[in-house]
């Protein structure tokens, strides 16, 4: 691959990354869902079910990638996300969106290692794996700046109607499957082993054997179980204290604020050092959560976002360290295996989270995660340490 078509897969990956979030409906998912389950605890199990799907699918959906290329995998991943959101949008009877809900997570598992494998792969081909960090940061940041777009035109859209705004998400998941015929595949960067068993056992070895690689993936499975299902269901939070075309608006202030972390990451990794920004991100984040909902006013929404720009940072961090520990061989095949275990605890943590709003209140539920997540700054430590 040349110069030109480096920076071809980059840009269409960036592009991708926009459109595969460019979704109306985020902000009111969690209110939709439990609208036609009848209570927060079902609402949420729609996610817990997205999520035991990826789990299932995550292992050999990352070893086809490994086997079969990005290119075909991101495809695949693109038309099982459409079809997903289809079934949402049809949402005449809860099984339709627990339909809907296992191929999102199949969708999710296409994804998953895949992606970044994809960007990594294309870097290599230049021995441009340093830029890492900045890529990874601009990609991941357009999926914030999406989000945060779509959000207060979905608040809007909700206000009126709820299905309305998940019809609208179909336009941008079908610009994802055109996209996606426009990539070059990377050449391979290693030898690929021909029996699928050996190659997942030696991504699980190297997982035993590295003590760095298991930090890491305690740190990610939890900063995803317990801050993914918090992300997901804070609408039902703020929808007690502000009207439903307002709720865009906090989820386009933490959007854009995780955008601008994905953007600065690489050039704060470069300065302070991944392991540092993710021991000052995760205090500083968690801070401001515990204050938003643990004394529960109506700048609460507010100041519940204060913390994402260090989202983006960490997020960034994280998948830079990853990189380094991975193997060219397994490299897509060990981030899914690290999504395998995140998925099934989400599942369990999005259940017990709606659980204990219905139980209590949405902002104790919150409260809770908030609470729990201040682990993450132990194991940042010992990274940091070692």
């Amino acid at each position: 691959m040349n110069d030109a078509g480096v920076l071809k897969n980059i840009k269409l990956l960036t592009w991708f990354s926009f459109f595969i979030d460019f979704r109306f409906y985020y902000p009111i998912a969690i209110l939709y869902f439990s609208q036609i389950a009848g209570s927060y605890a079902l609402g949420m199990l729609v996610f817990g079910v997205i999520n035991i799907s990826q789990a299932l699918a995550e292992v050999p959906t990352g070893i086809f990638s490994d086997f079969i290329g990005r290119k075909r995998t991101m495809l695949l991943g693109a038309l099982t996300a459409f079809f997903a959101v289809f079934c949402y949008a049809l949402g005449f009877s809860y099984w339709v969106l627990i339909a809907g809900a296992i191929f999102e997570g199949l969708a999710f598992s296409f994804f998953s290692g895949n992606n970044e494998a994809f960007l990594h792969d294309t870097l290599k081909e230049k021995d441009m794996e340093k830029e890492y960090p900045k890529y990874h940061g601009r990609m991941s940041g357009m999926t914030q700046l999406a989000g945060g777009i779509s959000a207060v035109a979905g608040g809007v859209l909700a206000f009126y109607s709820f299905p309305l705004a998940i019809w609208l998400s179909l336009i941008s998941l079908g610009i994802c499957i055109l996209i996606t015929f426009f990539f070059i595949e990377p050449k391979v960067v290693s030898e690929k082993s021909t029996n699928i068993y050996n190659h997942l056992t030696e991504a699980v070895k190297l997982f035993i054997k590295n003590s760095n690689l298991r930090l890491l993936s305690f740190s990610s499975i939890l900063s995803y179980a317990l801050g993914e299902s918090g992300w997901l269901f804070r609408s039902a939070f703020f929808a007690t204290l502000w009207p439903v075309w307002a709720l865009g608006i906090p989820q386009m202030l933490g959007n854009l604020g995780a955008a601008l972390g994905f953007f600065a990451a690489g050039r704060a990794i470069g300065r302070f050092g991944a392991k540092r920004l993710l021991i000052f991100g995760s205090l500083f984040a968690h801070t401001a959560n515990i204050l938003a909902f643990g004394y529960v006013t109506i700048f609460s929404p507010l100041l519940a976002v204060l913390g994402s720009p260090f989202f983006g940072i960490s997020n960034t961090a994280r998948s830079s360290l990853f990189q380094k520990e991975f193997s060219d061989k397994q490299r897509a095949t060990m981030g899914s295996l690290n999504s395998f275990a995140g998925s099934l605890f989400f599942a369990v943590v999005s259940f017990g989270l709606g659980f204990i709003a219905d139980l209590l209140s949405p902002a104790r539920g919150l409260l809770i995660l908030q609470l729990l997540m201040l682990v993450n700054i132990f194991v940042y430590w010992k990274l940091l340490k070692k």
